[in-house]
């Protein structure tokens, strides 16, 4: 029916069966970039932004890893993976803006990019709520897969 690999041959969607693949190191690398306003980026110091709720950055990670490692359950047909290793780190470049990635790592017949993606987004999202309260002029400004091994081929962003 169509190069989806999520539709089978009557347009339905289905889960890919995966049985047939390799068993191969997999990595992913998805980065979220947070604009936040002045009065926000005020509250920076020691490496992260001192909220009521607590440090942003630090929380940002933990929601991070921790929605990386549910995705399976979030996106319908995705298949669960037991992850490797799951990384996020966050730095404000040099536009003022909160770029936040996450590399997430698995031994196994399917990718890993639908995790990282999900760990950077929630990473996001957590920065977002856990400042809301100083300001809503936050953007969400794009999430994007930066690179990826393993699988049929790797890529990488230029």
């Amino acid at each position: 029916m169509s190069d989806f690999s999520h539709l089978d041959e009557k347009g339905q969607a289905t889960m890919v069966d995966v049985s047939a693949k390799q068993v191969t190191q997999r990595t992913a690398t998805a980065r979220s970039v947070v604009a936040l306003p002045a009065e926000v980026l005020e509250k920076f110091a020691e490496n992260d932004i001192q909220t009521k709720k607590g440090a942003v950055f630090q929380t940002a990670v933990l929601a991070g890893i921790m929605a990386a490692k549910k995705t399976g359950d979030l996106i319908p047909l995705c298949h669960p993976l037991g992850l490797d290793n799951c990384h996020i780190t966050i730095r404000v470049n040099e536009q003022q803006e909160v770029e936040i990635d996450c590399t997430a790592s698995v031994t196994a017949r399917t990718g890993v990019e639908m995790e990282a993606l999900v760990g950077a987004s929630v990473a996001a999202l957590t920065v977002y709520d856990m400042c809301k309260a100083l300001s809503h002029d936050i953007v969400i400004k794009e999430t994007k897969l930066l690179e990826k091994t393993g699988g049929k081929r790797d890529f990488k962003r230029a």
